[in-house]
């Protein structure tokens, strides 16, 4: 804390904005964990979310902190990094949440804030700000995460079904029941331990450009647990258009396959974080429902609503990327 001390008014607002982002992450965000045991009906919303929201707050005590290290030093190079880079990058994250928020699109908070960094650091120093190593392995996930969710899903689906051929269906949906609720509780955690850490990537790398961690950048403790907090927070609050849409649009589920749909996406996220790989929980709990539906019938997921998703996965970055940099140079004209 005694870095604090220090730290200009600039410096804590610009903090209250990462903060704010982290927040509506949780909001934006708070259907990947429960879209699928409210559409289940395993639990209520309002008790849902307060289950998520307690896991996505440990989280880190689970993980260690390889994600912000990314975020902070391998997308663009820290020594880009000012103030005036941060606060247009969060601008521009923070706009298209709140667009794909009201319109009940579940876009990724995750590469909105990596398209914001991106557009803020081109527009300081052009295309040598990137770095590019970081950012394809970033931009691959796009890609990988959900397809990684949906053949693990399916997978689960098709193991599982097969465990309980000759169960009756009161059986196996009181037993996925129960299910659920560790299930749930695991993609809480790896979306706590995945999309917390963006934000103290953020947080980390301004408090490293203004010299308040020394020569080496890590995370300080204080930013570790108030990021934790602004997400689980944020996801206390909800955001029940994405619920819907997550929970029922794209396909109809049974506890079984909210079971399944969960643990797959878990799955995944326990190994992109651990691999320090910033990745969407949006696009891996979608991939995820999406092969659970499958599973049955490919014409029970309505590919019609899927399309939809992905058109705005695709805008994310490039939508992100031209707010921020525009949020930039409006910036720097209007202080100089």
């Amino acid at each position: 804390m005694e870095a604090m001390i220090l730290a200009t008014p600039v410096l804590f607002a610009l903090i209250g904005v990462a903060l704010l982002f982290d927040f509506l992450n949780g909001l934006h965000d708070a259907a990947n964990s429960i879209a699928t045991i409210v559409s289940t009906r395993v639990l209520r919303p309002r008790y849902a979310v307060m289950w998520a929201a307690f896991f996505n707050f440990i989280a880190f005590l689970f993980f260690g902190l390889h994600v912000a290290e990314t975020l902070g030093k391998g997308i663009i190079d820290p020594n880009v990094v000012d103030p005036a880079v941060i606060f247009a990058a969060l601008i521009g994250a923070i706009a298209w949440n709140v667009i794909t928020w009201a319109l009940g699109i579940p876009s990724s908070s995750s590469h909105a804030l990596i398209g914001g960094l991106v557009g803020a650091g081109v527009a300081k120093a052009g295309g040598g700000a990137v770095v590019v190593a970081g950012l394809v392995k970033t931009t691959a996930a796009i890609v990988l995460s959900p397809m990684t969710g949906f053949v693990l899903a399916l997978l689960l689906v098709l193991a599982v079904s097969w465990t309980f051929v000759k169960q009756t269906p009161f059986f196996a949906d009181s037993t996925f029941r129960v299910l659920q609720f560790v299930s749930a509780s695991l993609y809480s955690l790896g979306h706590g331990g995945n999309d917390a850490q963006k934000t103290m990537g953020i947080i980390a790398v301004l408090l490293f450009s203004q010299g308040l961690l020394g020569d080496e950048f890590y995370v300080p403790f204080w930013v570790v647990i108030t990021c934790q907090a602004a997400l689980a927070l944020g996801t206390l609050f909800g955001g029940w258009k994405i619920v819907h849409t997550m929970g029922s649009r794209i396909t109809r589920l049974t506890p079984m396959q909210g079971f399944c749909a969960e643990t797959g996406g878990a799955m995944t996220l326990f190994g992109a974080t651990w691999l320090g790989i910033p990745v969407s929980t949006t696009h891996t709990i979608t991939g995820a429902i999406i092969g659970v539906g499958a599973a049955r019938r490919t014409s029970a997921v309505r590919w019609g609503v899927a399309r939809h998703i992905v058109v705005a996965w695709v805008l994310t970055l490039p939508a992100t990327a031209l707010i921020s940099a525009a949020t930039y140079w409006a910036l720097t004209a209007l202080i100089s």
